[in-house]
């Protein structure tokens, strides 16, 4: 069987500047119709998606998957809620680590995996301060800077 090539990765930017991630996941998407057309295309954003429970299932709202370009009648609505696919033992964990304050889940990123399948990568994260956004800018201009700092030698 040939080996897929997946050069799509769709990311969420804001997610690391916005929160401290603890916890990852990799789950599977539910999708319907065309959907997994437009992301092998790379149509897919993930502004502003966060993940909820509902009845003891993890779904994702506002993940936008754009409306494929030939699709008829067929077409899927671009920003309807998504029920994420992960084991009873990972819903629990993620559950128990979200009972406390000040945890969320944050879509992280949006990925094909080697057999050709939409998976989502998901995080248990917590909300950084003012202070600690600025921390990080700092930190990854140092890191910047010690990178060119390599490249001439």
């Amino acid at each position: 069987m040939d080996k897929v090539k997946n050069d799509i990765l769709i990311r969420n930017k804001r997610a690391t500047f916005d929160y401290e991630l603890i916890d990852k996941f990799q789950a599977g998407i539910v999708l319907v119709g065309t959907e997994i057309k437009s992301i092998r295309l790379g149509k897919a954003s993930l502004v502003d998606t966060f993940c909820y429970f509902s009845n003891d299932e993890i779904w994702v709202k506002n993940m936008n998957i754009s409306e494929y370009f030939y699709g008829t009648y067929n077409n899927h609505s671009p920003r309807r809620d998504r029920k994420l696919l992960l084991t009873k033992r990972e819903i629990q964990k993620i559950r128990r680590q979200t009972k406390e304050t000040g945890f969320t889940i944050v879509p992280v990123k949006l990925f094909l995996n080697e057999k050709g399948l939409a998976k989502l990568e998901i995080a248990v994260a917590k909300g950084k301060k003012d202070y600690d956004k600025r921390e990080s800018l700092k930190e990854k201009d140092d890191r910047r800077m010690m990178d060119r700092a390599m490249k001439k030698f």
